[in-house]
């Protein structure tokens, strides 16, 4: 496979929920080293800021009907861990998305049936997305984000609304960057459906250079349980197509591009490297249950 054909990312950081923590294993699957271990509730997202050796993630707490969820931060030698979210404003954050030019930090809150930003110090926390009106309200799997990715050239975000488990009913949606002047998170006009009746689209990843969507899928096949792409427009997905299939329950997606792999985490504790070009995969680590992945 192209895996070998390495760039400048050389390691994954990953997360685990069956045993809460954050660890890292460099492009071929070795070298496994845990950076913190006593994560509480259930990680999910994660980022990591290549400049400062930063890493970010999402933690959707112990009762996925209360708030308490949370966003944390901190260097990845295991220094100066920082709440930057939570104390009751998030119920269960999801795939996390950082901006580092801009140092914000946007995430869904798949309970609280929202979307966040937020400065990389956890400051100026906004709701930008709050699909708690629509209908079944917040909360209703119709209505949970999941997933998010940052579509810079066309200025708006992505974002997955899962729907029931194998439900045949998930979405990909946009909006804007920011909630047009005069409205609200909850009433804002310029949400649009790019995709509709997917399995259960769970993660997001652009490859923005390619102006290409990667999105894992946890549904039921034949689509189900895969990794898949379309072609961004200023107007919407263009050629939806189903990458590969046979992944056990996917969630956690990593792009190289420059490589033309990707990098799937499923809950049976697998980690999978695809070729993007034959759509190729195969096993490269497997340990426990893992979500979120990310390349640094």
């Amino acid at each position: 496979m192209q895996a070998e054909q390495t760039t400048g990312f050389k390691r994954i950081a990953a997360l685990r929920i069956d045993q809460p923590s954050i660890f890292s294993i460099n492009h071929a699957g070795g070298d496994f080293q845990v950076i913190v271990d006593d994560l509480d509730g259930v990680p999910d997202g994660i980022q990591v800021d290549k400049r400062s050796n930063v890493v970010y993630w999402t933690n959707m707490g112990r009762d996925f009907n209360a708030d308490d969820g949370s966003v944390e931060a901190m260097v990845l030698d295991g220094t100066k861990r920082t709440l930057l979210a939570g104390r009751g404003a998030l119920t269960t954050p999801k795939q996390i998305v950082l901006d580092d030019e801009r140092n914000l930090l946007y995430w869904c809150d798949r309970e609280g049936s929202a979307v966040f930003r937020s400065k990389t110090d956890g400051s100026e926390l906004t709701r930008l997305v709050d699909r708690s009106s629509a209908v079944g309200g917040k909360g209703a799997m119709l209505n949970q984000c999941v997933g998010i990715a940052l579509d810079k050239s066309n200025d708006r975000l992505l974002w997955t609304q899962k729907g029931p488990p194998k439900g045949g009913q998930g979405r990909i949606f946009c909006a804007g960057l920011e909630v047009p002047a005069g409205e609200t998170a909850s009433n804002r006009s310029d949400i649009k459906v790019l995709l509709e009746h997917l399995p259960e689209p769970i993660d997001l990843e652009i490859d923005a250079e390619n102006s290409l969507l990667y999105w894992t899928d946890r549904g039921a096949p034949p689509y189900g349980n895969s990794l898949n792409r379309a072609t961004l427009s200023p107007h919407g997905l263009i050629e939806p197509q189903v990458i590969c299939t046979g992944f056990a329950e996917a969630i956690g997606l990593a792009v190289d591009a420059t490589a033309h792999v990707a990098y799937v985490a499923d809950l049976a504790g697998q980690i999978w490297c695809v070729d993007l070009g034959t759509g190729r995969s195969e096993v490269m680590f497997k340990r426990g249950r893992i979500t979120g992945i990310a390349l640094y």
